[in-house]
């Protein structure tokens, strides 16, 4: 049992939003590793956004956990 369990939560949402992202990266990857029709295209295209929006969801959540850290030990 920690002594900073909403510390222990920030961590592990960034730990779970950076695993989502390396899903969303190797999907990215597996259809740009194929030969495309324009359906292809399109699916590897809506994979760039979704890995988009995933590395947005992780920098959120490692700035809450950051600021979290520096509030918890620094007092700001």
């Amino acid at each position: 049992m920690s002594d900073h369990p909403e510390l222990d939560a920030l961590q592990q949402a960034y730990k779970d939003a950076v695993e989502e992202w390396i899903t969303a990266i190797r999907k990215e990857e597996a259809l740009a590793s194929v030969t495309h029709s324009i359906a292809e295209v399109d699916k590897w295209e809506q994979a760039h956004f979704e890995e988009d929006a995933m590395r947005g969801k992780v920098k959120d959540a490692k700035a809450a956990y950051e600021d979290a850290l520096r509030e918890e030990f620094f007092g700001f």
